[in-house]
């Protein structure tokens, strides 16, 4: 941008090119005259715009940014955006509101970001779901997911499978057999269809040729209730809602969903030491509405990564069990993309229907 700025100012310092008349009065002709206002008010138009963007990138944010969260306030998925707005705000002299939108499988507020203003000041702190699952659970979606303006992926976490300590199995090999043995009979429980513990759910089933007897509930917090009273076996959850309750014997850890052993627990394996290939974890993306300028999703995302970085930023996710994660914008885009499809092959060979 900085080359075609500098051309720009060149060129408008340059005298005039006149066509001398026979006599030699120097006038410009009409019509070359007509010709080079045309062409100079395109280029003070082109002018015009491209300041006005390095401008607003340098000055952004000059006010209140708001940072949409699909989430109900109070949980983990709700802290995570509260520390980054927190350091953001730090950051920019400027607040940064969490405004917590929930409803609809987390599609309330990511409808609402894309409808608004794209102009940086309002931004959407979500998990996956309406980003890279909700295009095949809802027909008629408010919005386009591949519309939005990828800024980061900034946080993760990973999802373990545990089941309760009354449960038959032990080890992922002994589920594995057993399941095998006894089709259907393991009752598999998820926060809802649809949602990643689900489908991560569905893609252990897959690759490991098995069947569960899936149990849907509205939300994780009547899951882990039933899941600690034994009415059903088996979850996927996140590391930040099991981690106590492993460490107290309330629950019993099979496997972790990451592509490597986590260091809260070294000696519970990966699935994918039996099924390579096995991947799923839980993440937070930060996008713009569609139409974003890019300048201005490049600025917020070096921000971001500069936040990421502060050690006490560090501390507090590893408290909440969570990882931070620095991509650029161009990374953000090739990863949602990736997501978007694998799940989409995991909903097709499962024949997940449409809600």
């Amino acid at each position: 941008m900085d080359r075609v700025l500098g051309a720009s100012r060149q060129f408008t310092a340059r005298p005039a090119v006149r066509s001398r008349t026979p006599d030699g009065d120097g006038a410009v002709r009409p019509a070359r005259l007509a010709c080079l206002v045309a062409v100079l008010a395109g280029l003070g138009a082109f002018d015009a715009v491209l300041p006005g963007a390095a401008l607003a990138q340098a000055d952004y944010p000059a006010r209140a940014v708001r940072l949409v969260v699909p989430t109900p306030p109070g949980s983990t998925l709700d802290t995570i955006p509260r520390i980054v707005a927190d350091k953001l705000s730090q950051r920019w002299n400027e607040p940064v509101v969490i405004e917590n939108k929930p409803g609809v499988a987390q599609n309330l507020g990511a409808e609402y970001v894309a409808k608004a203003e794209p102009d940086g000041y309002t931004l959407l702190a979500t998990p996956q779901g309406p980003l890279t699952i909700s295009q095949y659970f809802f027909p008629k979606l408010g919005f386009d997911p591949t519309a939005f303006v990828p800024i980061s992926v900034f946080a993760q976490q990973p999802l373990l499978l545990v089941a309760n300590p009354r449960f038959a199995a032990a080890t992922l090999p002994a589920l594995i057999a057993y399941a095998k043995a006894n089709p259907g009979k393991i009752n598999f429980a998820s926060p809802g269809i649809g949602s990643s513990p689900h489908l991560t759910g569905e893609m252990l089933q897959r690759d490991a040729g098995i069947r569960f007897t899936h149990v849907p509930y509205k939300g994780m917090t009547p899951l882990v209730t039933d899941l600690l009273a034994g009415r059903v076996d088996i979850a996927f959850n996140n590391l930040s809602n099991t981690v106590e309750l492993i460490r107290d014997g309330k629950l019993k850890p099979l496997a972790v969903a990451s592509e490597k052993r986590i260091p809260e627990f070294p000696d519970v394996p990966a699935v994918a030491e039996f099924y390579p290939g096995f991947y799923a974890t839980s993440w937070f993306a930060l996008v713009a509405p569609p139409r974003t300028s890019a300048a201005i999703a490049a600025k917020i995302g070096r921000d971001l990564a500069e936040v990421l970085r502060q050690p006490d930023v560090a501390a507090r996710f590893k408290q909440l069990g969570v990882t931070p994660v620095d991509m650029s914008p161009s990374q953000t885009a090739a990863f949602l993309k990736e997501e978007s499809e694998r799940w989409r092959q995991v909903i097709t060979a499962a024949g997940i229907k449409a809600l």
